[in-house]
């Protein structure tokens, strides 16, 4: 499961002397990363959903179903939330909504979290980044933009984003980031009918000339395209991309990297937490482990592991490309359903690892 050293690319290694520099900490915890996957241990990303407000309508939302009326995160909450991730040598947090530069307790987040225990990433969609924010993100402790386009073409993102004016916004957004000495890269949603364009792959490249990574999400039937099943790729689409890697810096979240090659990173490298505390196996599985507000985050991640579909290596996305697994799960059980759908409701005694 995972792989030597000696296999980091020469960018992975010069990123994390970069870290040793700047985040001791966080470069020690991630250092013994090795060590916890072979123990059977999560090293799991917090993709932290803090709240759901937003100023986009994008088509394609996933969390528009996750509306609860329930006690919620305050910074406090935040910071015992940290102070549990780093306990168990957790060393990412991305923190995302809704759109988090229109929080208005976005920097009493950042400080909650504490951003010499972590390296500390923000979704943002761009309209509100700008080089004075740039600035002050860096300033505070963030260290990496992940950054929404979906289209070289305006109209295509501004429609796709439901959002007129957003594209540009968003291209200006890369050059404030990259000015300001924040890490960025850019978040694409790919569908079947998209993967294999050739405006996907000049989409690349016009990235890389500006030195920005690409970072594939696949797109899944849940959220707003709940039970669109036509716009779900398949294997085939899988290594066709796995091609465009070795040619581009483009990469999915069954990429290796950092010398790990985890397949499915569902619990073993990443968890979503909901406002309301739900955690959750990844950000489109809406499946709640198990409630923060209830149980330490040690357990709910430990109970995933068991399950046989995140505590083993599994070299597909589950909710975008494994059929079986939609069809018996997300159509089933968790479809129509008030999310996310807690994990008694979901999984059986078969489903466990025994």
């Amino acid at each position: 499961m995972t792989e030597p050293q000696s296999n980091l690319s020469p960018s992975e290694i010069e990123k994390r002397k970069k870290l040793q520099n700047e985040k001791p900490l966080v470069y020690e915890k991630i250092m013994k990363f090795d060590e916890k996957v072979k123990k059977g241990e999560s090293i799991a990303i917090l993709q932290f959903q803090y709240d759901y407000r937003c100023n986009f309508k994008c088509q394609h939302c996933c969390i528009s179903k996750m509306q609860k009326k329930e006690r919620k995160f305050t910074p406090s909450d935040v910071k015992e939330l940290s102070r549990q991730a780093d306990e168990m040598g957790l060393a990412n947090i991305v923190l995302t909504g809704g759109e988090p530069l229109i929080f208005p307790d976005f920097d009493d987040i950042i400080k909650a979290i504490d951003p010499q225990k972590f390296y500390i990433t923000s979704d943002t969609n761009g309209w509100n980044l700008d080089e004075a924010r740039a600035k002050h993100l860096k300033s505070i402790g963030v260290d990496k933009i992940q950054l929404s386009i979906d289209s070289l073409n305006a109209a295509a993102h501004d429609d796709f984003r439901r959002k007129q004016g957003s594209h540009e916004r968003t291209i200006k957004a890369i050059d404030a980031a990259q000015k300001a000495g924040l890490n960025i890269i850019v978040q694409t949603v790919v569908t079947k009918q998209r993967i294999r364009s050739q405006e996907f792959v000049d989409f690349i490249e016009f990235l890389n000339k500006k030195g920005v990574g690409v970072y594939v999400s696949f797109a899944k039937p849940v959220g707003e395209w709940e039970g669109k099943f036509d716009i779900l790729i398949n294997k085939s689409d899988i290594e066709y991309l796995r091609t465009l890697e070795k040619k581009h810096n483009v990469f999915s979240h069954l990429t290796p990297s950092y010398g790990l090659n985890l397949g499915c990173i569902a619990v073993k490298r990443m968890v979503s937490i909901t406002m309301y505390g739900d955690i959750m196996p990844c950000p489109y599985i809406h499946v709640s482990l198990g409630n923060f507000f209830k149980e330490p985050l040690r357990d709910i991640i430990n109970r995933g592991l068991k399950l046989k579909y995140f505590g083993k290596h599994i070299d597909t996305c589950l909710v975008a490309e494994d059929r079986e697994f939609l069809e018996e799960y997300e159509a089933k059980k968790i479809s129509g359903k008030p999310l996310p759908v807690p994990i008694s409701e979901v999984f059986t005694d078969k489903d466990f690892i025994k």
